[in-house]
């Protein structure tokens, strides 16, 4: 056991994970960057997080290694960055390694100058070189040689990278029109990439991609061609059926190493699990089909159990790994199942679940269907999976993830009528309010042990709005507007560009960085600038305020090129595209909210999939209450006949 470094008091527990390394790391920060420039040593950055297994295994093989470490604290100032803490520092850098080799991932390692300008970038490094790639035995000195007899080339090369950085944000001088054609290109570039025979998009790895399947269904209901209901359907039944659906306990890993959905990476991200409840969710009004529903009671069901915090929100992850072995905690031997079960229960277990192999069974299903039989004998399974070291936990709330949960959450109370799940939402945000918001209006971006960071980024206030505007569509409590309200006034204040439109990553008082990113790119979420350009539209609508939609068109405006020259790279931005063309549909109830012409409004739309639709209230003891049909901010005559409205509608 080494002695601590300086990573011992840090509360992030990626940077714990590494507080006995043998290698001298410090965390991010002015020290660091102070001790590079005084001893002249370029800095040695690694990015991960802890729940990531080949972060692990780059941990075990190098950072616990006393060569690998000694050559680390000769040549460099290390620096180790938990990338779910700072989204700022990984995002950059992680545009910075793509551009340098063409591809990206965790975990990530760049060398840089004391002044945070990248020479070199690489994804895991094995100890020593095999398979064609760089060792970091061999790699250590020859970047120190280059460092000592090269410096001018290094500062060559990263001018060059942060050049073509800089000019890869957007580009005002050329300029696009958008169009409605903008979303029949994505949808048929999706077709393209769709898997007829395992469903998804590509080939291996898979990820959910639940924005493509949101994406998809909108288009299918304005189209009215069933082929792209098929590919929603498909997916999110392989989905649950295979390997990547924890079939025992719920939730979804993170992704499929293969193309039929049976072996995932196995860590549980919080964001997955609350776009895939607001998908299953939507597939569930537009299809009847109760297996969705089902599957988003089951994720919430396993976040409530595993990831509710104390303090109302929920924790960020789980690991892929225990006992050092990724998915040891999931996977099944044959002899154990039969040592565990009975000749009948084996049989019924086979007649539900596929055992292809003697070894490392991962949980599937032979038929999706069949995902609510032998319920006994599935709690006889997970019982005795408890028993097992369960994988760790990273405890830490992050503002922006716990967003997207409190819009899941809100939607899952309101389609399924269940006030328990609005209840979560609602204590998520008292949280959030009371402990990660300061009095200027600033939202921390993490909080853990009592301790809040002091950083935020888009996402928090962009992935929060959206959760607040959900929860105003599930209560119609104005409260909840009025929060919306002030947190989009907040982001426009902080992050907005003025010259040119669209938000950055970074806000105007973090100078941390060489650059302040501006990107709409939609990855393994929706990016802040696309979900915000979404919600700012709906607030405009629901407050009247023209300014907010004004701000969404100025973003469009300038994110024109990007988003005709590759649609599906910007899937969820092309939701807020949709609703400038075709303006939402307002229905707006007056009066009293029990009124039973209200409750029946109310049960009709659960059922009802009208992704253009939003809703408002304005209480009015007095009258009589009725509702109106309201769209491009005029309305219509007030009624009784909801037959009319939803005639209107449809």
């Amino acid at each position: 056991m080494h002695s601590y470094n300086r990573l011992r008091e840090e509360e992030s527990p990626y940077l714990q994970q590494h507080a006995t390394n043998p290698v001298d790391w410090y965390p991010w920060g002015e020290e660091a960057f102070r001790k590079a420039a005084q001893a002249d040593l370029p800095i040695f950055l690694s990015i991960g997080y802890s729940t990531c297994h080949w972060c692990h295994v780059m941990a075990e093989e190098s950072f616990a290694d006393d060569e690998v470490a000694a050559l680390i604290n000769q040549y460099f100032v290390p620096i180790k960055v938990d990338r779910e803490e700072r989204p700022d520092i990984d995002s950059l850098y992680m545009d910075v390694c793509q551009a340098m080799t063409g591809s990206g991932g965790w975990p990530l390692t760049i060398f840089m100058t004391p002044a945070k300008k990248p020479f070199y970038a690489a994804t895991y490094i094995p100890k020593r070189s095999k398979y064609g790639r760089d060792g970091l035995l061999e790699l250590l000195p020859e970047i120190h040689k280059l460092w000592t007899k090269r410096r001018e080339d290094i500062e060559k090369s990263a001018a060059g990278i942060i050049a073509h950085l800089e000019n890869s944000g957007g580009d005002n001088t050329k300029q696009a029109e958008i169009d409605l054609q903008i979303l029949a290109k994505a949808a048929v570039t999706l077709e393209r990439s769709y898997d007829e025979e395992f469903a998804g998009f590509g080939n291996a790895p898979k990820f959910p991609m639940p924005h493509y399947l949101l994406f998809l269904l909108s288009y299918w209901k304005d189209s009215g061609d069933q082929v792209y209901l098929e590919m929603v359907e498909k997916t999110l039944l392989q989905m649950r059926a295979g390997g990547m659906y924890d079939q025992l306990g719920g939730g979804f890993h993170r992704y499929s190493t293969d193309q039929k959905w049976e072996m995932p990476h196995f860590e549980k991200m919080l964001y997955d699990q609350a776009l895939l409840i607001y998908t299953y969710l939507e597939a569930y009004q537009a299809t009847d089909n109760k297996l969705y529903a089902d599957v988003s009671e089951e994720i919430i069901s396993y976040l409530e159990r595993e990831m509710l915090s104390d303090t109302g929100c929920f924790f960020a992850a789980e690991d892929a790994d225990s006992e050092g072995i990724e998915g040891k905690f999931y996977l099944w031997d044959k002899s154990e199942l039969q040592e565990l079960l009975d000749e009948a229960e084996m049989q019924s277990f086979q007649q539900v679940f596929n055992l292809k192999k003697t070894k490392e069974i991962n949980l599937t299903l032979k038929n999706v269907n069949d995902y609510q039989k032998i319920p006994a004998l599935k709690e006889k399974l997970f019982l005795a999976r408890e028993e097992r070291i369960r994988p760790g936990k990273d405890d830490k709330i992050l503002t922006d993830w716990n967003g997207l949960l409190i819009a899941a959450l809100a939607k899952a109370g309101f389609v399924l009528n269940q006030q328990k799940y609005i209840n979560l939402a609602k204590k998520a945000v008292a949280f959030i309010y009371d402990n990660l918001k300061n009095s200027q209006g600033r939202l921390a971006h993490s909080y853990r042990n009592g301790k809040t960071s002091s950083v935020d980024n888009l996402n928090d206030y962009s992935f929060f709005l959206w959760g607040l505007i959900e929860l105003h569509q599930a209560t119609l409590n104005n409260d909840y507007l009025y929060k919306a309200e002030e947190i989009a006034d907040t982001m426009l204040a902080e992050f907005w560009d003025e010259n040119s439109g669209g938000f950055y990553f970074t806000s105007a008082d973090n100078d941390e960085l060489f650059l302040r990113q501006k990107n709409a790119y939609d990855g393994a979420i929706p990016s802040g600038n696309s979900v915000a350009a979404f919600n700012l539209i709906k607030l405009a609508h629901l407050t009247d305020k023209l300014s907010y939609q004004e701000k969404a068109e100025k973003m469009l405006e300038f994110f024109a090129v990007q988003l005709t020259e590759s649609p599906v790279s910007h899937v969820f931005l092309l939701l807020a595209v949709k609703h400038l063309f075709n303006p939402l549909y307002e229905i707006t109830i007056s009066g009293q909210i029990d009124d039973p012409l209200a409750f029946d409004l109310l049960e009709r739309l659960r059922s009802s999939y009208l992704p253009d639709c939003i809703l408002s209230f304005a209480e009015d003891q007095a009258k009589e209450t009725k509702v109106s049909l309201c769209q491009d901010f005029s309305c219509g005559k007030p009624t009784k006949n909801l037959d009319e409205i939803f005639n209107n509608l449809n």
